[in-house]
């Protein structure tokens, strides 16, 4: 009943516990004169007191049972709004402390919509924005490519200009990465890219990603190392997550050096999918842990001058839009791992 809910509130019951002591010692006080005047008690002084008591207890629960109905009315609205209705609001037409609170909560609601508004219209166009910047970039690229391979071609009895097409060339695929992945983090800030998830065997997805870096591995002289059951199964979009993968196993192989090893591992375990991706390199200094995450971060202690710093943003963008976590746990001159837990949702 909402008698029992409003008493509930300390104070309430106290105010109501306080009217009694009052109306008892009215009652008392009024007999006590009574009885000194005419010597004897009047019964009707307790029916009339009684029936103050009573008419104020009503007044009071009437009063209170009506706050309680307009703080429920506030409430849901509130719970409205969190739940995604920006046009929710508490009426507060009347005049007090309680409608002043009523109409300030209103317009901290006008200012989030207001906000979210601005966000929007900052995340679609810095979209649009990337969007236009990488495709007029892709045309001049795409002829730059053209025109290197015939010097290439061209220049191979003239050493010195071999080289330089050759340095020409990584040049060139840097700018088409740096391009690539500005493009993605401003379609994942945009909201606009949706994952189309699939149960995918976790052995295959590795071996392609050891395949696509085998000829860079087999240059540099280091070791792509796979290690786990083949049996493992990932509910999750293949291409996304093989991209986000792809920049650990990128990553791990800029930081290692010649008779290196990476070695990418991935488990079962009874509530997640765990993966992992390890090298024996230069690791990460203690200062840069914290910071690795963070869009085109720069280590003062790298010896890396080729990264631009959003290839593991992206993939850990990837990896949380999959409901997984990153971790990173790394040793100056020892290594560094990378881990990725995705939990099960037939476990949770």
């Amino acid at each position: 009943m909402k008698v029992f809910r409003i008493l509930a509130n300390r104070e309430i019951r106290h105010l109501f516990l306080l009217i009694s002591l009052i109306m008892a010692l009215f009652l008392l006080l009024a007999e006590l004169c009574f009885l000194f005047l005419y010597q004897r008690f009047s019964p009707r002084i307790a029916l009339l007191t009684l029936a103050a008591a009573i008419a104020l207890w009503t007044s009071c629960c009437r009063y209170f049972i009506r706050q309680d109905r307009i703080m429920e009315h506030a409430v849901s609205q509130i719970d409205s709004f969190l739940s995604g209705n920006a046009r929710a609001r508490i009426e507060c037409d009347e005049e007090g402390e309680l409608y002043r609170l009523f109409h300030c909560v209103n317009s901290l609601a006008t200012v989030l919509n207001a906000q979210a508004a601005n966000e929007l219209r900052e995340k679609e166009f810095l979209k649009n924005t990337m969007s236009d910047i990488s495709h007029q970039l892709k045309t001049p690229l795409a002829a730059l490519n053209i025109y290197n391979g015939l010097m290439q071609e061209e220049a191979k009895d003239w050493p010195a200009m071999e080289e330089f097409a050759a340095l020409s060339e990584q040049e060139l695929d840097r700018i088409e990465a740096l391009v690539k992945n500005l493009l993605t983090i401003a379609r994942m800030d945009a909201g606009s890219i949706s994952l189309e998830k699939t149960s995918e065997n976790l052995a295959e997805m590795m071996r392609n990603i050891q395949l696509h870096f085998a000829y860079r591995a087999k240059q540099e002289q280091k070791q792509i190392v796979l290690s786990s059951p083949n049996e493992v199964s990932l509910f999750c979009d293949r291409d996304w997550l093989m991209e986000a993968i792809d920049n650990l196993v990128k990553n791990a192989l800029d930081h290692t050096q010649k008779g290196d090893t990476v070695r990418m591992e991935w488990r079962a375990l009874p509530n997640l999918v765990q993966v992992c991706v390890r090298d024996n390199g230069s690791g990460i200094h203690p200062e840069d842990l914290h910071h690795i995450f963070k869009r085109f971060y720069r280590s003062r202690f790298s010896k890396d001058q080729q990264g631009i710093g959003l290839g593991l943003p992206l993939a850990k963008m990837i990896i949380e839009a999959h409901s997984g976590t990153i971790e990173v746990d790394s040793t100056p001159g020892a290594g560094t791992v990378f881990t990725i837990n995705f939990l099960i949702p037939t476990k949770l």
